[in-house]
């Protein structure tokens, strides 16, 4: 793993998106599972049960690619990448409407717009060497 950034980053995203998710259900005990408001995670980040199943199975991608080989982390780095990119942008123009079920604030969608720059760049740029799919 020590010779893969895109194994060290995904096994480190990983578990910190895992800890975020357990620790999501600690202040979410009373609201609803898709509430476009939720409570506040470590004084900041808004989230709500779906939030939190949403960074348990991220982590949980992560965690999995990063512990088992280059090719995967770097598909896994890329892909979720993208899609917190795209999460981060669209989260501006849904925050305050009926859309927002994971209860998003501005602190999420620079969390996810950071999470993304981190993930895309070492997903795309590092282990180079590394085949992106499997050779038949």
């Amino acid at each position: 793993m020590r010779t893969s950034p895109n194994r060290l980053i995904a096994t480190v995203f990983g578990a910190v998106y895992v800890l975020v998710g357990l620790l999501g259900f600690a202040v979410t005990g009373s609201v609803g599972f898709i509430a476009s408001q939720g409570e506040l995670l470590l004084g900041i980040f808004e989230v709500n049960p779906l939030h939190n199943v949403a960074h348990l199975l991220i982590g949980a991608a992560l965690l999995i690619a990063g512990l088992s080989n280059a090719m995967a982390a770097k598909a896994t780095n890329s892909t979720i990448g993208a899609v917190y990119l795209l999460l981060g942008i669209v989260g501006f123009f849904i925050a305050n409407t009926s859309l927002n079920i994971l209860a998003l604030n501005t602190a999420d969608h620079f969390l996810h717009i950071a999470s993304a720059i981190v993930l895309l760049g070492v997903g795309l740029t590092a282990d180079k060497t590394v085949r992106s799919h499997a050779t038949v």
